[in-house]
């Protein structure tokens, strides 16, 4: 597993080359053109995924904001991998998720619910490996999105063009 930009660990990725690099800047871009395109409608959806990561220099911020002391938060809030990430443990759905759908935190929130659908790993490491290899459709490598979300609608509506019009930028690896 690499890690990108500091705070993104992509699947199925090894260490990251300075070719590699420029190819995951490439997707990232491509990720967060969608931001802008699509707000958060508040759907609350994503809140309900199991998996939500938070890291380190998060755990302090997000305790405050729940209202919650910190060594209940790491025990009860939050669990470790094997791998050592950090996993919020109360989620289906997140236990900062209101009734109205509306997250109790979202100033605080951890920084993968800021990013959620446009940067997760999971998701930029699709579009790299689409990029980078031009066999490979996009729209297989994203069969785990549901289509009944509106943000992932727009995404799958649109993301093939957005990787075929970027493949060309793409740095060739050796």
């Amino acid at each position: 597993m690499a890690t990108y930009r500091g705070r993104y660990d992509l699947q199925g990725l090894g260490t990251i080359t300075p070719e590699m690099e420029h190819n995951l800047d490439i997707a990232y871009e491509i990720c967060m053109s969608y931001r802008p395109e699509f707000p958060c409608e508040m759907c609350g959806r994503c809140c309900h995924q199991p998996n939500i990561v938070i890291r380190p220099e998060e755990v302090d911020r997000v305790s405050s904001a729940a209202g919650i002391p910190l060594y209940q938060f790491m025990t009860e809030y939050v669990y470790r991998t094997p791998d050592g990430r950090m996993l919020l443990a109360k989620t289906e759905p997140c236990a900062f998720l209101g009734k109205d759908n509306r997250c109790k935190i979202w100033k605080n929130r951890p920084s993968i619910c800021d990013d959620f659908p446009y940067a997760v790993s999971m998701f930029m490491s699709r579009v790299y490996l689409a990029l980078t290899n031009p066999d490979v459709d996009i729209l297989d490598l994203i069969g785990y999105m549901d289509e009944e979300w509106p943000c992932t609608r727009v995404i799958r509506e649109s993301i093939g063009r957005k990787v075929e019009e970027r493949r060309g930028d793409v740095v060739p690896m050796d």
